[in-house]
């Protein structure tokens, strides 16, 4: 993607001018981001989808009882008719599992891989919506059939209605508002208030949601990755090594406080998180790795069809997830050091998420056996 043209997406300005003026400072209302809009998927398969095991769906009404919220899957007959005013069926991830709906997303590729989360839409009737609320992350609005009403606000009163199953702002206070039409987007930053009600009903909202790691949640994952790896090395290391991995005492002597904590067990331990850190590359392996690993709903078909070479083209399935830095290519959770020409096919094959026969020439036997791994797993697909 050439990050120096403008984007009809970004209202004809450049990537580039869009995340130096707008990420993570202000919204951007754009008329006719995607011109002619015609939603990838129709209302009957937004609604089969929702349906199905492995898809995570939630249906949200708001009447005289107030707000309730069910989770998914639905059968057909579960949801409201969509004549009935005031209700809402959000499916999460479809990019997962509609090729029209996946290429939609990668539209979005300026920002790096790794914040892009997914693609969430929102189906509602008249009136429906979820309530005025804020995410803690990035959030572009893209209105792919009828009309919704957004009021946003830089809300500094972020307290919540209390009892109520959704996470709802209690005193809201709008600034501005816009009536979104087909093809029309609004950007909004992080923790940015906002309240979307459609007008009119048979309303699809399109929401690209960006990735936001909590630091004490993605601490803790990268800590336990770093010892599992660690504790792996260690498993596999020569009985020699291995006996001097132990926590040994031959100084110790009688205790007449058996309770309390022996100073030397502790320096045992703030050495041995020490050593696991001290890991080449350690911290970067386990990000990777954390940041690709599919979502628990996501599974691969394994293929026991994979082509025999010469390959004419390589792509990786929508559900893949591939990463890379100055060492390491990352996918679905599994890291693999890289370098030289194998290195540089492979992160191609990462940016471009496909790889066509005069790329596949120069790879090595290695590389294609690793590729024929992962289209034997499902990770990706050969022709």
């Amino acid at each position: 993607m050439d990050i120096q043209s403008p984007l009809a997406l970004l209202g004809n300005i450049s990537p580039q001018q869009f995340m130096r003026r707008y990420w993570q400072k202000k919204p951007l209302l754009v008329r006719g981001a995607v011109p002619d809009m015609v939603p990838p998927i129709a209302r009957a398969e937004l609604f089969d989808l929702a349906g199905q095991e492995g898809v995570e769906s939630r249906l949200i009404q708001h009447g005289a009882k107030g707000w309730t919220l069910r989770q998914g899957p639905f059968g057909r007959r579960a949801l409201p008719p969509a004549t009935r005013p005031g209700w809402t069926l959000l499916v999460q991830g479809v990019d997962l599992h509609h090729a029209g709906i996946h290429a939609l997303l990668r539209q979005f590729r300026f920002l790096p891989d790794a914040r892009l989360d997914d693609l969430m839409i929102s189906y509602a009737s008249d009136q429906g919506g979820v309530g005025p609320h804020f995410d803690s992350y990035d959030v572009f609005l893209l209105q792919a059939a009828g009309r919704r009403r957004w009021s946003i606000g830089r809300q500094r009163d972020m307290r919540l209605q209390e009892g109520v199953p959704l996470k709802i702002l209690e005193n809201f206070e709008p600034e501005q508002s816009f009536v979104l039409e087909p093809g029309d987007m609004l950007y909004l930053p992080p923790r940015y208030a906002h309240d979307g009600v459609a007008e009119g009903g048979d309303c699809m909202t399109y929401s690209i949601g960006l990735r936001s790691p909590a630091k004490r949640h993605l601490g803790a994952d990268l800590l336990a990755r770093v010892a599992e790896a660690h504790a792996e090395e260690l498993e596999h290391a020569s009985p020699t090594s291995a006996s001097h991995t132990h926590y040994r005492d031959p100084t110790q002597g009688a205790v007449t406080a058996p309770a309390a904590m022996p100073e030397a067990l502790q320096a045992f331990a703030r050495e041995a998180v020490a050593l696991a850190l001290r890991e080449p590359d350690a911290i970067e392996r386990a990000l990777g790795e954390s940041m690709t690993e599919p979502k628990a709903n996501v599974w691969f078909d394994d293929d026991a069809h994979v082509p025999d070479e010469p390959w004419q083209r390589v792509a990786l399935d929508r559900r893949t997830r591939m990463l890379y830095d100055a060492r390491h290519i990352y996918i679905n959770g599994e890291s693999f050091r890289a370098g030289g020409r194998d290195a540089t096919l492979m992160r191609r094959l990462a940016d471009r998420r496909e790889l066509q026969a005069t790329d596949l020439r120069g790879a090595s036997k290695d590389a294609i056996e690793l590729m024929r791994d992962w289209c034997d797993a499902g990770w990706a697909h050969a022709e």
